[in-house]
């Protein structure tokens, strides 16, 4: 049986009936009569969702219309609670035999036995349910299917226009936009009050019915060509001519730009009616409602790219740019995105920044240090966010606990504006600390050093009154750059960093890459296990000619200055004296081309692999200094990934396994010549800092951030007696998982302000 007129004569009835001056309930009633009469269907019934959970029935031509306002259903409960958890459209011939069926007497439904329903989307959310029934028993067509999928596209926009607030029958408001509060990683201290901006806008819809279908189809061609062209371009420019896993993820990319069935529907949609844009925004809504139901993680990324080709296209059609410009960045902006490099970021004016949130990113992930550089709070691991949230929805970011609050309800906007007051009179408090100097109560004094790896990390060095750069990570201007760093680009940038430093030391770390660290232009190493594969200095000593212009670069850009620098991933002492001997050759060509050489050089290794346990006296005897990595001696000492969420949490950092691995490098470096200090995250944590101490280290770098809450507690640390207690500790429990809350006792014992 074929609707009378067809979807497009609807769809136009459904506009004018949009336009008229009624009132919200007298535009749904003279909905559903219509919908009811196109589709020759004794019944039309609009259910909505109510921001408390349930579906409440709001309008009905058929049923019993005492029932309106008064029926609800759960979703999961009845056929129109399970389309409304599926999100997907149910057609039955017979109804009531269905095992999800629900009676409700009521609506006085029983005799019926035909129903097609299917989910209103919006942005993937499901805003609730559109049902059609017949007494007698049928099946309906695709064509139907599609033509009250159609309408739904209209019943979303009322809805999520907000009028309809007024008419829910219980005090629970209509679930336009639902407040959440959802769980991620922290990746970047701090807090941050503000409103959405998408790092890639998503176009809103606002034409949905069509003047002309030939017109939008010729449209929707055009658009989809110059997207192809797009997604093309796209892949010719990451082409570096190898195989591997990255070139068949694009591959993927591309098929699914040409996929026929997607294609289709696409086209389908215009030809019944609809623009081009809620075309493709009809079959978006179709992919991300499956997109965020889905657990398999190979479906779940097919999806996603299915939702990027189609935001690609909406772009086209719109005629805009398919990235937010940094320029137009609001005040009071979160960035949301599902990935974002770190150039991206430092696009944008970091005086409008107020917080980043993405669904991708390690805490140890270059886009993390840039955020924690910038000072701008950050969580990841958020799935789907950037499909949730909106463009210019308030959204609250917490760096320290990993929550996110979407559409946050008044109270808890003011709860964190109230800890934001704290957080901010805190931060004056560590600032006035700035020129104190960094001692424990009873006169030990501490080296407080500061991580960076960018230009823009250097006023910092001023601001907390760190004594020194404790680890350049010079890795961050070859990730950022498109193509290798010549020679005079390095050495510009270790001139302006040691300029800028003034008369305080700069660290540098050698070129850290490999493993999770890959340079754009330089073509990948599959590795079953890349953390314990080609990295680091491993790749320095196998291509000398990349360490050897790292080393001149350093060298010429510290001409009469205090040089150091330190090797990463230094797994024995001959992989350390190969490096010594790389350096001792750029110093005796720099004295042959007649270059002024630097005051002094020191050249030092980073220990993070625990063969190097094994090999201290070794060390300790040939090395300028050693300075420990924390965070990848912690992840190798435990064999566990610290970017896999599985097992990254299994294992403390105040464990006794690693702590006493630390002092036993501690007593190393008293009882040899170099000086032993420690750069992990770990020392930017006052609990975790009192116990390095503790054990012996003396000079602690960290981020900026961190500098002033450590000095606050090292202020208030009796080292002696913390000191005793501490290494008795770690002597008497070593069949403890983790020593932190007795630690956390020794310090509030002693009064120490962590």
């Amino acid at each position: 049986m074929r609707a009378p007129g067809g979807p497009r004569l609807l769809l136009r009835r459904l506009r004018e009936v949009m336009a008229e001056p009624v009132t919200a309930q007298a535009r749904l009633d003279r909905i559903v009569v219509l919908i009811a009469s196109n589709m020759v269907a004794e019944v039309c019934s609009l259910y909505v969702a109510r921001a408390d959970g349930p579906l409440e029935l709001f309008a009905t031509e058929g049923l019993n219309r005492e029932a309106v306002h008064l029926t609800t259903m759960r979703p999961g409960e009845g056929l129109v609670g399970l389309i409304a958890a599926t999100a997907e459209a149910l057609a039955l011939s017979d109804a009531q035999n269905h095992p999800a069926f629900s009676y409700k007497p009521e609506t006085g439904e029983e005799i019926y036995q035909s129903f097609l329903g299917v989910p209103v989307l919006r942005g993937g959310a499901t805003l609730g349910v559109l049902v059609v029934q017949n007494r007698a028993r049928r099946s309906y067509s695709e064509e139907e299917i599609e033509a009250l999928q159609t309408t739904a596209m209209l019943l979303a926009e009322m809805i999520a226009s907000g009028e309809l607030q007024a008419l829910a029958g219980q005090p629970s408001a209509v679930a336009v936009r639902k407040a959440a509060a959802l769980q991620g990683q922290p990746i970047a201290e701090g807090l941050g009050l503000g409103h959405v901006v998408l790092h890639q806008p998503r176009i809103v819809v606002t034409k949905i019915v069509a003047d002309d279908a030939n017109a939008e189809l010729a449209r929707l061609e055009t658009a989809i060509e110059a997207m192809r062209a797009s997604v093309d371009a796209l892949i010719d420019s990451s082409d570096d001519g190898g195989e591997g896993e990255h070139r068949d993820v694009l591959e993927a990319f591309r098929m699914i730009a040409h996929d026929r069935g997607w294609l289709r529907r696409l086209r389908e949609a215009v030809t019944s009616g609809l623009t081009a844009e809620a075309a493709v925004e009809r079959v978006q809504n179709d992919a991300r409602a499956k997109l965020q139901r889905q657990t398999d993680p190979y479906l779940r990324d097919r999806l996603h790219d299915l939702t990027d080709i189609a935001n690609r296209l909406l772009h086209q059609l719109a005629g805009q740019s398919l990235v937010l410009r940094p320029d137009e960045l609001p005040d009071n902006a979160i960035l949301v995105a599902r990935s974002m490099s770190p150039a991206a970021l430092l696009d944008y004016d970091r005086s409008r920044l107020r917080g980043l949130v993405l669904e991708e990113a390690g805490a140890a992930s270059h886009i993390a240090i840039v955020a924690r550089a910038l000072g701008v709070p950050a969580v990841s691991d958020i799935p789907n966010i950037s499909e949730i949230v909106e463009h210019g929805d308030a959204l609250i970011v917490d760096g320290v606990t990993g929550e996110v609050h979407i559409l946050p309800a008044p109270e808890v906007e003011a709860a964190y504006q109230e800890k934001a007051r704290l957080r901010a009179r805190r931060q004056d408090q560590y600032r006035a600390l700035r020129d104190t100097p960094a001692a424990t109560l009873d006169g030990v004094p501490i080296g407080l050093h500061m991580n960076a790896g960018l230009l823009i990390d250097l006023p910092h060095l001023e601001e907390t009154g760190a004594k020194s750069i404790g680890l350049f990570r010079t890795e961050l201007q070859f990730m950022l750059a498109s193509r290798f760093p010549r020679l005079d680009s390095q050495e510009t940038l270790y001139r302006a960093v040691l300029q800028a430093a003034g008369d305080k030391t700069v660290t540098f770390r050698t070129l850290d890459i490999g493993g999770d660290k890959r340079l754009p232009y330089m073509k990948a190493n599959d590795e079953e296990n890349p953390a314990l594969g080609w990295r680091a200095v491993r790749i320095g000593l196998d291509k000398p000619a990349l360490l050897r212009i790292q080393m001149r670069a350093m060298l010429r850009a510290a001409a009469g200055r205090r040089l150091r620098l330190m090797l990463p991933m230094v797994s024995t002492v001959d992989e350390y004296r190969r490096g010594r001997a790389l350096l001792d050759r750029e110093i005796a060509f720099l004295a042959r081309m007649g270059r002024a050489p630097p005051a002094s050089v020191e050249l030092g290794a980073m220990l993070e692999v625990p063969s190097l346990l094994w090999q201290l006296e070794e060390m300790v005897s040939v090395a300028d200094f050693l300075s420990v990595g924390s965070n990848d001696l912690m992840q190798y000492l435990f064999a566990a990934d610290r970017d896999n969420k599985r097992v990254s949490g299994r294992f403390d950092t105040l464990a006794p396994a690693f702590l006493r691995a630390l002092r036993r490098i501690a007593e190393a470096g008293e009882r040899g010549l170099a000086p032993v200090a420690l750069c992990g995250e770990i020392g930017g944590r006052p609990l975790e800092a009192m116990t390095l101490i503790a054990l012996g280290y003396r000079d602690l770098s960290m981020s900026a951030t961190s500098i002033g809450p450590v000095k606050a507690m090292l202020l208030s640390l009796p080292l002696a007696p913390v000191r005793a207690e501490v290494q008795a500790l770690i002597a008497e429990r070593g069949d403890c998982s983790s020593l932190r809350e007795p630690l956390r006792e020794i310090a509030e014992r002693h009064g120490v302000r962590l």
